[in-house]
C-alpha cells in the first residue's frame, strides 16, 4: 500500500539526503539556460529541535530542554541562517518553514528574527508562505496572536487524533477539546490558511472509527488536511510495546483501506488530492512543500536540518545534500565558531539529482510534466526513459500510470501503490541514463577532434 511513501512523505518537512543509487556522474545539474531560475530561489526550513516531552512513535530529531537557552538557540538561528544565505547566494527566499521539535514552542520573538535576518539579506516578499507547526496544548494556543505578529501566516496543527485514549497512546501532551480549542483560535486569526495533520493506522484502531473521526475533524478543520499513517520506528517507545504484544497496530490491508476511505470522504468535503498525504480545499496547498515535492532547492537551518542547494558562494556548480550537526550543544558550538552547523555534504551527481526529482514529483496528483523533466534533464525526455520499458508499459496499461502529452504522473488508484512501483522507475531511470552516457562518451571517442 502507501506504507513506505506515506512514511518518507512525515519527512517531507525536512527530507534527509537519500543516496538512491551509487552510479557515478557528476555532472552539472540544471540545463544553464535554466540554471538562474533554479539556483535563484529557494525555501527556508528552520529546526526549532526542543520538546517538553518524547511521543511514544517519534524519532525525528528532537531534545528535552535543560534549560532556557532561547537567547543563544535564536542569535544561531540568524547567524546560520544568514552564513547559509550567503553561501547560496539566492537572491529569494519563496517561503519559510518552522518545524521541529516544538517550534510553538519558541518564543514569537525568535521566529521574528529568523525572518528579520532573511529579510535583510535576500528579497522575502509579504506574501511568501510563513508556516508555523504548533502542538495544540494551551501553551501552543495562547502564542498564536503573537507568532502572527511576529510574521507567521500559516499555521500547521498537529491534532493526530480526536480520542484522547488514543493520544495517550501516542504520547501527546494535548486533549482532543485542547485540539478543537486550538484549530477555532488559529482559523480566526488566519481563515483559510490553517492546516492540520491527523494519524491513521494506530493501535485497535478500526476503519470505521477512523471514517467517524475524520468525519468529525471535518466539521471543524479549516481548508488543508494532511493524512499520515502511523510507522512503527525502531527504538520507539511504541514499537517496543507492539513488539511486546502490549499493543497492536492494524494490518496492511485494514490500512489500506482507511487511506481509501479518508481519500473519498476528503473528496466529498470538497478536498483536492493534490499529493500523496496532503489535501486541500480553496487552492490552500502548502506552497513551501510544493517546492520540495517539485525539486526546487531549499536550505535547512538548525540542529539536524537538511537542504539541497548549489553552493555559488563558494565555486559549486552541482547542487549538494547538506545534513547539519544534529545534537543542538554541538551545533549551537560550531555556529558559535564557524558561522554554520553542517556536519555532512554530499555532491549530487545529475542521475542521483533526476531520481530525487522523480521520487518526490511522483508523489504529487499532477505528477512531473514534460518541462519541468527538461529542465533537469534537456538531453534525455520522459518518453525516452520510460516509453519503453516492458514493466512500466504494464503499469500504462493497467491504469495505474500515465505517460502522455501533459507529462508522467500517478492516476487515482496507482497513487495508493506508488511505492512498489518507483523501484521499477528508478531502475529505468539508471538504465537509460548509462545509456546516454555511453552513447556520447562513444560519439567523444570517435571525435577525430
Amino acid at each position: 500500500m502507501i506504507a513506505r511513501t506515506v512514511h518518507a512523505l512525515t519527512r517531507a518537512r525536512c527530507p534527509g539526503p537519500r543516496r538512491l543509487s551509487h552510479a557515478s556522474g557528476g555532472g552539472p545539474i540544471e540545463d544553464r539556460s535554466e540554471s538562474a531560475h533554479l539556483t535563484g530561489h529557494a525555501a527556508l526550513y528552520v529546526h526549532w529541535p526542543y520538546c517538553l516531552r518524547r511521543c511514544s512513535y517519534c524519532n525525528f530529531n528532537k531534545y528535552i530542554s535543560r534549560g532556557n537557552n532561547d537567547v543563544m538557540m535564536t542569535e544561531c538561528l540568524q547567524r546560520e541562517t544568514d552564513t547559509l544565505l550567503q553561501l547560496s547566494q539566492v537572491s529569494c527566499v519563496t517561503s519559510v518553514f518552522f518545524g521541529g521539535g516544538t517550534p510553538s514552542l519558541a518564543h514569537p520573538s525568535t521566529i521574528a528574527a529568523v525572518l528579520e535576518t532573511v529579510a535583510g539579506r535576500v528579497s522575502l516578499s509579504d506574501e511568501a508562505e510563513v508556516t508555523l507547526e504548533v502542538n495544540p496544548t494551551p501553551v501552543g494556543k495562547s502564542r498564536l496572536e503573537e507568532f502572527c505578529s511576529a510574521g507567521v501566516n500559516r499555521f500547521s496543527i498537529g491534532v493526530q487524533s480526536l480520542q484522547d485514549e488514543d493520544l495517550k497512546i501516542l504520547g501527546r501532551d494535548h486533549s482532543s477539546h485542547q485540539a478543537l480549542q486550538t484549530i477555532e483560535e488559529a482559523r480566526r486569526l488566519l481563515p483559510g490558511r490553517v492546516s492540520v495533520d491527523v494519524m491513521f493506522g494506530r493501535p485497535e484502531q478500526s476503519v470505521e472509527s477512523w471514517e467517524s473521526e475524520l468525519s468529525e475533524l471535518l466539521k471543524v478543520c479549516d481548508d488543508h488536511v494532511s493524512l499520515y499513517q502511523l510507522t512503527l520506528e525502531r527504538g520507539t517507545q511504541l514499537f517496543r510495546r507492539v513488539e511486546g504484544g502490549e499493543a497492536s497496530v492494524p494490518a496492511e490491508d485494514v490500512t489500506a483501506e482507511m487511506y481509501q476511505r479518508a481519500r473519498t470522504t476528503l473528496h466529498q468535503h470538497g478536498f483536492l488530492q493534490y499529493e500523496v498525504s496532503n489535501f486541500a480545499r480553496h487552492n490552500a496547498v502548502s506552497h513551501h512543500n510544493m517546492s520540495y515535492w517539485s525539486g526546487r532547492q531549499y536550505i535547512g537551518v538548525g540542529p539536524g536540518a537538511h537542504g539541497r542547494f548549489v553552493p555559488l558562494g563558494e565555486g559549486g556548480v552541482a547542487r549538494e545534500a547538506r545534513t547539519q550537526t544534529l545534537e543542538p550543544d554541538v551545533w549551537i558550538r560550531e555556529v558559535q565558531q564557524r558561522g554554520h552547523g553542517t556536519r555532512r555534504r554530499m555532491r549530487l551527481g545529475h542521475l542521483e539529482l533526476l531520481e530525487e526529482v522523480l521520487v518526490m514529483g511522483m508523489r504529487k496528483t499532477e505528477g512531473i510534466n514534460h518541462k519541468h523533466w527538461q529542465m533537469f534533464s534537456p538531453q534525455l525526455g520522459l518518453r525516452q526513459v520510460f516509453g519503453t520499458s516492458a514493466e512500466v508499459r504494464e503499469f500504462l496499461r493497467s491504469g495505474r500510470l500515465v505517460l502522455d502529452d501533459r507529462g508522467l504522473r500517478c492516476s487515482w488508484d496507482g497513487l495508493a501503490v506508488l511505492d512498489s512501483m518507483l523501484p521499477a522507475l528508478l531502475v529505468e531511470l539508471e538504465r537509460e541514463t548509462s545509456r546516454r552516457l555511453q552513447r556520447d562518451e562513444r560519439r567523444k571517442s570517435s571525435d577525430p577532434r
